[in-house]
């Protein structure tokens, strides 16, 4: 589990209104990264043949990458912003 979001360093904050509207657009990109998070998973329970197999192996790997980006914005919305 991760530590409580801290202040940033140089007391920057996001504005309040770009955050709202950024919070937006990061909550609009868990739900998309959900779908293909499950769509993923799905495709995994079929018996799949090559080459669709190393096309779900780099699906998977994208996935992965993209799940560590969303969360590493999300923190970086929750140490930036009053709330």
């Amino acid at each position: 589990m991760s530590s409580p979001p801290q202040p940033s360093p140089n007391g920057q904050q996001i504005p309040e209104d770009l955050a709202l509207e950024i919070r937006r657009l990061a909550h609009d990109l868990s739900n998309s990264l959900e779908v293909i998070v499950q769509t993923s998973y799905l495709l995994s329970m079929a018996e799949l043949k090559e080459p669709a197999s190393d096309w779900l192996r780099m699906l998977d790997s994208g996935v992965a990458k993209a799940l560590d980006i969303n969360l590493e914005l999300r923190e970086y919305i929750k140490k930036h912003t009053p709330r």
